[in-house]
């Protein structure tokens, strides 16, 4: 799918993706940027972007909760509708943020265009509800615990030895999770039809990188 979204558009999710990556290295030595550039290359050399379910596979399915008590079954939403399903890593990643409120942004075109927004995230329901209230957002996001879902879709990753501290000792992913497994799912985002195929694959290894609003609104009109 080709778009005319560019990072040189400011008003674009990429521009604002850029624009906190080049604020990020101004605060961080080389060798730590260094570190988290390894990091990506690490995770990309295992291949998950290829071997991750892709367009035209049959999505994966899943009953979650968020911080309510009431459980969602996925096939019974995109059922009805078409849906982005969406991972955000945690409310800590500022990257994750930047997308979490340029989608909601988007929220009113994704359901004027007969689509229903899924979020999942790894975090803890009530960590989750944390980020939904510190970004203002307003819509379903779902506890992929133990990323269980996001691994039927192969999108999980171990850290890598190299950014593994900061993950653990600086961010407390443990606490923050609820588990001890020292892994992410990628920033990955599907656009899945009413038949439960994968109809758009957004998924790369670099956290810094995340699907455009734009294309994914468009991706959902395709299916009309």
């Amino acid at each position: 799918m080709v778009t005319n979204v560019t990072a040189d558009d400011p008003s674009t999710l990429a521009a604002q993706l850029q624009e906190t990556a080049v604020n990020a290295s101004k605060r961080y030595s080389a060798e730590v940027l260094q570190t988290f550039q390894t990091g990506i290359e690490n995770v990309r050399a295992t291949g998950i972007e290829q071997l991750a379910k892709q367009v035209g596979d049959k999505a994966a399915d899943a009953t979650l909760k968020g911080w309510g008590e009431q459980p969602v079954t996925l096939s019974e939403v995109w059922a009805k509708n078409p849906v982005i399903l969406m991972w955000y890593r945690g409310g800590w990643c500022p990257y994750c943020n930047l997308q979490l409120r340029a989608m909601q942004k988007q929220l009113s075109a994704i359901e004027g265009a007969g689509a229903k927004l899924v979020v999942l995230t790894p975090e803890l329901p009530e960590n989750a509800k944390q980020t939904a209230e510190s970004n203002d957002l307003d819509m379903l996001v779902l506890h992929d615990a133990n990323n269980q879902l996001a691994k039927k879709f192969g999108i999980v990753f171990q850290l890598p030895d190299a950014i593994l501290p900061v993950y653990r000792d600086k961010l407390e992913l443990a606490k923050r999770n609820g588990n001890d497994a020292m892994e992410l799912p990628l920033a990955a985002t599907y656009v899945i039809n009413t038949d439960g195929k994968i109809t758009y694959a957004f998924l790369d290894a670099d956290y810094k990188k995340r699907a455009e609003p734009a294309e994914v609104v468009a991706a959902v009109k395709q299916l009309r």
